[in-house]
């Protein structure tokens, strides 16, 4: 299924999704915003809402921003190309954000066109950028079943409490508490009655969405045990490791693409079976001029990694074809997408590649370059099951080639 289009919820329900991004980032420092920061030359917020927005079954996603940032992240979803996402002017706290959020889908005041309320509502913070659908449709469920649900971890730090003094006065038992996370989710009805009934106090020094639907409706929440990326970048060192984790993830996955033809298989056979016990690897031999589910499928999944065995005569024409299928995708929209195009010689003569189609090679590298498509190349001689020679041609997008024996 390709972005954009609509699959079933968890449980046949509607969903759509709330996140608030209002806050000023004190403990991160700097000026800038933590959501507004970049990683990996973008800024934070954008891979929560990809996150949210690869989900097809997620119908709308309301980013809430401070007043002063509405036309900043505008400029957002216009440069990464975003759908289905609304942004809304939050209040002066958390739960005063997440209220007009939610009001988007029952006042006419807070959007120019109301949208359809849905019958779940996702809670999920701007600064969790690494939430997986499993844990998404796990809460979703707990909360059609139950009302409210949320995912929890165990606790990492013994909590205590301190008395007027300053001394200890009592610590909790670590092992019958749990830490709150993101992502909740809540019948919506539930929720948004929550916060008409809430106080001032709350929601001005409340926190916790679970608690609200707890006392104001007495719906006791499910929780779901989360897995150990749902953290929350707070300090500027949690922006370097949210960097590493995303290069990390970039390179736990290749996809390698052939040709129907025998030749072209063997060949993507030899480099499965080089690479797999390095990497996971998944294997396809589809015809790249027809329109393969089974390609389409992998293209809109989590694969940002690619190595395709052409025809040397035709290797440019189909590598072109899966970069414009990459595209239709908006994958490279949220990472780089390596794609390596493996040339494959099967002549008996000795092989060289000329300067024209040198030149459009690397041209042509550029060009994908500028669409987050980082394409490489390799020219191999094959005779039989055999790789006899392996001159590596390297497309650089910079417009320079090397050739190595």
């Amino acid at each position: 299924m390709e972005p954009g289009s609509r699959g079933a919820a968890p449980g046949g329900v509607s969903v759509s999704a709330v996140l608030p991004a209002g806050g000023s980032g004190e403990r991160l420092g700097g000026a800038t915003p933590k959501q507004f920061c970049a990683v990996q030359g973008r800024p934070l917020v954008s891979y929560a809402v990809r996150a949210m927005e690869r989900i097809s079954w997620i119908s709308d996603i309301i980013v809430v921003v401070s007043p002063e940032n509405i036309e900043t992240m505008k400029t957002i979803i216009e440069k990464y190309g975003h759908k289905r996402v609304t942004v809304v002017e939050g209040g002066i706290t958390r739960h005063r954000s997440i209220f007009n959020g939610l009001k988007v889908f029952a006042e006419n005041e807070f959007s120019s066109s109301l949208l359809q309320k849905p019958e779940v509502v996702i809670i999920h913070d701007a600064v969790r950028p690494f939430v997986e659908e499993d844990i998404i449709s796990k809460v979703v469920m707990a909360a059609k079943e139950h009302g409210a649900a949320g995912a929890i971890r165990p606790l990492v730090s013994t909590v205590i409490a301190s008395a007027a003094d300053g001394c200890l006065d009592h610590s909790l038992e670590r092992a019958r508490y749990r830490a709150s996370e993101m992502p909740q989710a809540f019948l919506f009805d539930i929720i948004y009655e929550a916060y008409q009934q809430c106080t001032d106090y709350d929601l001005d020094y409340g926190t916790e969405c679970l608690h609200l639907a707890l006392k104001y409706c007495k719906t006791n929440a499910k929780l779901v045990e989360g897995t150990a990326d749902l953290w929350k970048v707070t300090y500027k060192r949690d922006l370097y490791a949210a960097e590493s984790i995303i290069k990390d993830n970039l390179s736990q996955q290749v996809c390698v693409i052939t040709n129907v033809k025998e030749t072209l298989a063997q060949v993507g056979f030899l480099l499965l079976e080089s690479l797999k016990s390095q990497i996971k690897v998944e294997a396809i031999s589809v015809s790249l001029s027809k329109n393969n589910s089974c390609l389409q499928n992998v293209v809109s999944g989590q694969c940002y990694n690619f190595v395709c065995v052409n025809d040397k005569s035709c290797a440019l024409q189909e590598t072109q074809e899966l970069v414009d299928m990459l595209e239709r995708s908006n994958i490279p929209l949220l990472y780089p997408v390596v794609l390596i195009s493996v040339h494959l010689d099967i002549s008996n003569n000795s092989f060289s590649i000329g300067m024209e189609d040198l030149n459009m090679i690397k041209k042509f590298a550029r060009e994908t370059k500028k669409k987050n498509i980082l394409v490489y190349g390799l020219l191999i001689q094959y005779k039989g099951c055999q790789v006899v020679s392996m001159p590596c041609l390297k497309w650089l997008t910079q417009g320079q080639s090397h050739i190595s024996m």
